[in-house]
């Protein structure tokens, strides 16, 4: 079983063909997500529940069967709950293409599809995001029942109604209390409460929580709000809730506590302490019906914030999905990628004298080229962009874009900018806001399909307080304006999300404001948008600003020269025969001589046997043993030896573990020659 959020929980499963059930809970098992086989439909939707974390389906075993059941179970679950299904269909089994598929997600509501064939890995990604997206619900219903618990106790201190009020000097801990109040503490209204009486009179259990209360207020200035038990002269246990604030003399030094004291034990002692009030029956009810009604617009303002959170955490519990997604997507494909490029680029080495050929083997370099740009766009989205940081001057970035964005925007739009001589650098990659900038500048263009004005601007700002996108402090706002057609506000809020377009189909990825927004959020900025039907849009990066001074990189005659005809022995350890092949191939190519492993575990016989290499390049992610753990163990044995670990993810996920270069997946044989000479020459 796996816990998520305080909930014990397994994964069911359902494919009673052949033996997809058995290699299904394996899968799982090998990745520590618990899961029971159901042999039956009516066995499975017996055992949906809480405890229940995903479903994995099988499309031929729901082909023919009675869905109602299981239908009727997905309908009424609680509304906290989205239980996801995982459907393992036939190649093109897909919504897209299939429309029983397209109803099965109507039924079951949040469905995703797995075709076959499919690789153990891809699974596991969409089982763990699957289970993910469980937790996130498990977090929904913890919120919802903590949400509820606060609701249940403003009603308790509403319907108590009845306060007695008390004042604290601090000079002398003097004491003034009202009868209410010291009828509270079982004292009647003509009997004595020193401060000493009331302390003494808390329950000991509870006596030192409300001193150190009450000095923490006195020190503070924050307001005191304390329930504790107290016990009356006659030996009776009762609980009080006090609350006060404090009261400065002129000097703004704190001078009393005045506040309020409600006897929480019973309601009733204190509806008679009211009735000895003696006020009239008018101003009883004059007074109740005043309390109802700001009893009532404060449960209203608590039902907004509920609503509230709630969508906001939905929006997050999609983001954070799709992002998760996205990245394991763009990780693969950049594997995929590494090998396409390596023997292209070698191929076009073979082909040089044949011109078209030649042609062909360029074409297939741009389209791959092209594919790795894609992934760097989902990889932005999903905050796993590899950045170069350093003190970025803004003006002169902007300045030296002046040409491009012209040829960019065409003759039918009028481009201006609005920026100041000089402003402090921010800390940021100036290649991705360069590709932000032109991003913005183009969407711009693409909404004034009869011409119009582009404004492009730099400014200051200054945040005061955090707010709910930003924290406090300076700013450098990069800012993009036009007078296009603008958006609705529906459409604005979702103007981020991945994959969402307003352009005609063909004309854009809908990932272009998505990576904007993922690079802000790397930079600890933001991407904030407003937008008018017919009045335009204005798109405005806010970057923080940076107190770092760039530093000018020394060159090194040694890194430049090293590996320029120097033939190193290399050990090449990747668990993908294909990109292995295609590295191996590049190296010897680069005149080096290569020893390949597919494993870890392979590598390291290989280093233990005494063999000598002078590098070792490994993938990082490898079943059993990772590059990072790889890495350590070969430092263990040869402390000297230069490493590079390559990667189709961005950045070394956290807790690796060790600080190595990375060689950044897909490479080409440029590149790998340009980090094997760096490596070498430290």
């Amino acid at each position: 079983m796996k816990i998520l959020n305080d909930h014990v929980t397994r994964a069911l499963i359902h494919a009673p063909m052949g033996r997809d059930a058995a290699v299904a809970a394996a899968i799982l098992a090998e990745a520590s997500i618990a899961s029971e086989v159901c042999p039956s439909l009516d066995v499975l939707t017996s055992l949906l529940g809480e405890s229940a974390s995903f479903v994995v389906i099988t499309e031929e075993a729901i082909r023919n069967a009675d869905l109602k059941p299981l239908a009727a179970w997905v309908e009424v679950q609680p509304s906290w709950s989205d239980l996801p299904f995982i459907i393992v269909t036939h190649r093109g089994g897909g919504p897209e293409r299939n429309p029983a598929a397209a109803r099965l997600s109507e039924v079951l509501g949040n469905v995703t599809f797995l075709e076959r064939p499919f690789h153990a890995t891809t699974f596991v990604s969409v089982a763990k995001t699957a289970l993910k997206a469980r937790g996130r619900q498990y977090e929904a219903l913890s919120r919802l029942e903590e949400l509820r618990e606060g609701e249940e106790r403003l009603q308790t201190a509403l319907l108590a109604g009845n306060l007695g009020t008390w004042e604290l000097d601090f000079a002398n801990n003097g004491l003034i209390t009202s009868d209410v109040f010291r009828g509270i503490f079982g004292r009647s209204a003509d009997q004595a409460l020193t401060y000493d009486d009331l302390i003494a009179s808390i329950d000991p259990d509870d006596r030192q929580r409300v001193l150190t209360a009450i000095a923490t207020t006195k020190g503070t200035g924050r307001d005191f709000q304390v329930e504790h038990r107290t016990v009356w002269p006659d030996g009776s246990a009762h609980w009080a809730d006090a609350r006060a604030r404090v009261v400065s003399d002129r000097l703004g030094q704190p001078e009393r506590l005045v506040g309020v004291c409600s006897d929480i034990t019973n309601r009733k002692i204190a509806e008679a302490e009211l009735v000895q009030l003696n006020e009239t029956l008018e101003d009883r009810v004059f007074k109740r019906t005043r309390e109802l009604e700001q009893a009532h617009r404060t449960l209203l303002d608590e039902i907004r914030q509920r609503e509230v959170a709630e969508d906001q955490l939905r929006q997050a519990q999609k983001m954070e999905a799709i992002g998760q997604l996205t990245g394991g997507v763009a990780h693969d494909f950049n594997n995929l990628l590494m090998a396409v490029l390596g023997n292209l680029d070698l191929l076009r080495k073979s082909v040089a004298d044949n011109s078209k050929a030649a042609r062909l083997v360029d074409g297939a370099l741009q389209g791959a080229q092209r594919g790795a740009a894609l992934t760097q766009r989902l990889l932005a989205f999903a905050r796993r962009q590899d950045l170069q940081l350093e003190p970025t001057d803004l003006v002169a970035l902007v300045s030296g874009m002046h040409d491009l964005l012209a040829k960019s925007v065409g003759n039918g739009v009028h481009i201006s900018y609005d920026v100041p001589d000089a402003l402090p650098p921010v800390l940021a990659d100036a290649n991705q806001i360069e590709l932000a900038l032109l991003n913005l500048v183009v969407n711009s263009r693409d909404a004034m399909s009869d011409g119009g004005a582009v404004v492009v601007s730099l400014r200051r700002a200054d945040i005061a307080a955090t707010t709910d996108d930003l924290g406090a402090g300076d700013y450098i706002i990069l800012g993009v304006s036009d007078t296009g057609l603008g958006m609705a506000p529906e459409t604005l809020k979702r103007a981020i999300d991945p994959f969402f377009s307003t352009k005609e189909l063909g004309k854009g990825t809908g990932l272009g404001l998505s990576m904007i927004h993922g690079l802000a959020l790397q930079l600890k900025g933001a991407l904030r948008m407003t937008s008018r039907l017919g009045k335009g849009t204005t798109a405005e990066l806010w970057l923080p600003v940076t107190g770092a001074v760039k530093q000018a990189e020394p060159v090194s005659e040694e890194a430049s020269t090293a590996g320029s005809g120097v033939r190193a022995r290399i050990l090449v350890v990747d668990d993908d025969a294909l990109i292995a092949m295609s590295t191996v191939d590049m190296l010897e190519d680069l005149g080096h001589e290569v020893y390949e492993a597919n494993s870890g575990a392979d590598a390291l016989k290989f280093l233990e046997s005494g063999k000598e290499i002078d590098l070792l390049i490994t993938d990082y992610s490898m079943p059993h043993m990772t590059g990072a753990e790889l890495a350590e163990s070969a430092l263990s044995l040869n402390p000297q030896l230069p490493i590079l670990v390559a990667t189709g993810y961005a950045d070394l996920p956290p807790g690796s573990g060790i600080d190595l270069p990375r060689l950044g997946k897909p490479y080409t044989q440029a590149e790998l020659a340009s980090q094997i000479a760096k490596a070498l020459a430290k």
